[in-house]
């Protein structure tokens, strides 16, 4: 449900829509919500609304605080969940300065820069993600537990997956607010689940990947249940991710696609692929955001640890599935849930122009289960790993200025400096595992 100015307020009027939720993203992607009247809403139409950034992470001083809102209009919907009868609505919104220019730390307007990069080389970028997440119980006062509601395991079914219904009604809202569902289903770990959604281009899906977010806690919610996008919650069992599949399009034909090639895959495809591989540990701190992310990119969980690409086994950081003609893509499988969409599609994006700029040549594709190869095979073969740890990442993304490009200096530097100050959190607290470990020993 979209359209321009006139049609969205005859719409809003039409099925009683009484608050509408201006929503953006700070530089972490925590969806950020203004809510309006919709007596507002001709005013926020016209991009007439302003807000305090420097209540957002990362934004601006308090000198610099005063921002506005700019919705885009296909992006309203309505919420299937009426509170006290009422219909709720959304738009999603661009962040602009007070002189009317863009703003440099919105991460929408980062991925529409990159966006336009790619235009301007004739290419539309198309992504389709696999974000899994984890149904856990909350307790007597509503928070969340690390308590599974069932024992189920990959594609298991009721009376195993008690949360099938909980997902049932995630697929159902999701389907009424415009999302084309393609497959759900329980996921390798008690508790895991994951929705897929069909592809679109690169904005569409970013803001798709945040209002599924919002659905899925919201729904969970309803459910008695916390569902958390965190990419490693337990210890000893797989972790999440956000497995991306992407694909380039010009004039209409898939640019990866070359029927003539071994593997039919064009130039354009093996130089994206070489443009991945080479920033891969430049762009794994916006990918794999948190100090969490380390915990699910390490050997044994299916996670990939090893920047190489294969057209068959599902081991290295890049694979390529067998639909070819329009649906040739590449399925990159380091990302996990908790990075921004925005970033993360733009920094993917950006390192796969780079390839195709410089002619970038993949190295040759390893076929092998790399998991059961010895350093010295490894070393040998030239294969790289991620970085292990999120300091690790934040180094390698402060020599890579292609990526830092792509982010631009404002949300770089935000970025970084908070990035560290969470490592380094992280580094002095005294964590469980001490204690269990070394209090009664010494």
């Amino acid at each position: 449900m979209a359209g321009g100015r006139e049609l969205i307020l005859q719409q809003a009027t039409d099925l009683g829509v009484k608050f509408i939720r201006l929503q953006f993203t700070d530089i972490f992607g925590v969806l950020k919500n203004v809510a309006i009247t919709v007596e507002q809403l001709p005013k926020a139409l016209n991009n007439e609304l302003m807000f305090d950034g420097s209540s957002i992470e990362g934004f601006v001083r308090i000198e610099e605080s005063d921002m506005y809102l700019r919705p885009d209009p296909s992006t309203f919907t309505i919420f299937p969940w009426r509170p006290n009868g009422d219909a709720v609505a959304r738009l999603i919104c661009d962040v602009y300065n007070a002189d009317g220019t863009p703003f440099i730390g919105c991460p929408r307007g980062t991925l529409k820069r990159v966006i336009a990069e790619a235009e301007a080389l004739g290419f539309t970028m198309n992504v389709g993600p696999e974000a899994e997440f984890f149904l856990f119980h909350t307790d007597a006062s509503g928070r969340p537990t690390l308590e599974t509601h069932d024992r189920a395991g990959y594609f298991d079914l009721t009376p195993v997956d008690l949360g099938e219904d909980a997902r049932r009604d995630m697929v159902l809202t999701l389907q009424q607010m415009g999302f084309e569902i393609e497959a759900s289903h329980h996921e390798v770990a008690p508790g895991q689940h994951e929705i897929d959604f069909k592809y679109a281009d690169a904005l569409r899906t970013a803001d798709n990947i945040a209002t599924f977010k919002f659905v899925v806690r919201t729904i969970a919610q309803r459910h008695g249940l916390h569902a958390t996008f965190m990419p490693k919650p337990i210890y000893g069992i797989a972790g999440s991710g956000m497995h991306c599949n992407i694909s380039l399009f010009r004039d209409g034909k898939n640019a990866f696609y070359d029927q003539e090639d071994k593997l039919q895959l064009s130039e354009i495809a093996y130089y994206f692929i070489g443009g991945l591989m080479a920033h891969a540990r430049g762009m794994t701190a916006i990918t794999n955001p948190t100090v969490n992310s380390y915990k699910r990119l390490v050997s044994g969980y299916e996670a990939p640890v090893y920047i190489a690409w294969s057209p068959q086994n599902r081991s290295p950081l890049i694979r390529i599935p067998a639909k070819r003609g329009l649906s040739t893509r590449l399925e990159v499988r380091h990302p996990d849930p908790s990075a921004n969409p925005y970033l993360a599609i733009a920094v993917m994006l950006k390192a796969g122009l780079d390839g195709i700029k410089n002619r970038i040549e993949p190295p040759a594709p390893v076929n092998e289960n790399i998991y059961d190869m010895d350093k010295d095979t490894l070393k040998q073969r030239g294969i790289a790993l991620l970085p292990g740890t999120l300091d690790e990442a934040l180094d390698e993304l402060e020599k890579d200025a292609v990526i830092q490009e792509a982010l631009g200096p404002h949300i770089y530097q935000r970025f970084l400096e908070a990035k560290r100050i969470e490592c380094e959190e992280y580094r002095t607290r005294v964590h469980q595992w001490e204690i269990d470990q070394y209090l009664t020993k010494f």
